[in-house]
């Protein structure tokens, strides 16, 4: 009988994917990636903060206005939440990645 790398004495010897390690999230090499790569990842992580607060703040606003019989207008969770988190988070993550993306530069040379 033949033993695979997917047994648990081939996740012992280290033959199997990295989850977690320096570098490593999820599986995914943060520390190699590219000046573009790091840019698409950072705004892409921006759009996807954007809309969930967006959903957050339309639900939020939503209960309030059914609970209090309001007439808060929904464009509010787009200024008011889905903006400044989007933006924050995007600028968050693009110095993360461009930090990292730096380091790994300054490293090589």
């Amino acid at each position: 009988m033949t033993q695979n790398s997917n047994t648990a004495a081939g996740a012992r010897t280290g033959v199997g994917p990295k989850a977690f390690g320096a570098g490593y999230l999820f599986g995914v090499p943060m520390g190699d990636l590219g000046w573009f790569t790091s840019l698409l990842m950072g705004v892409a992580t921006g759009f996807a903060a954007f809309f969930a607060a967006t959903f957050c703040g339309i639900v939020g606003i939503l209960v309030w206005n059914g609970s209090t019989h309001g007439t808060v207008d929904y464009a509010l969770s787009y200024r008011a939440v889905g903006l400044p988190v989007g933006l924050a988070v995007m600028a968050l993550a693009l110095g993360v990645l461009g930090t990292m993306w730096v380091r790994r530069m300054l490293r090589k040379a």
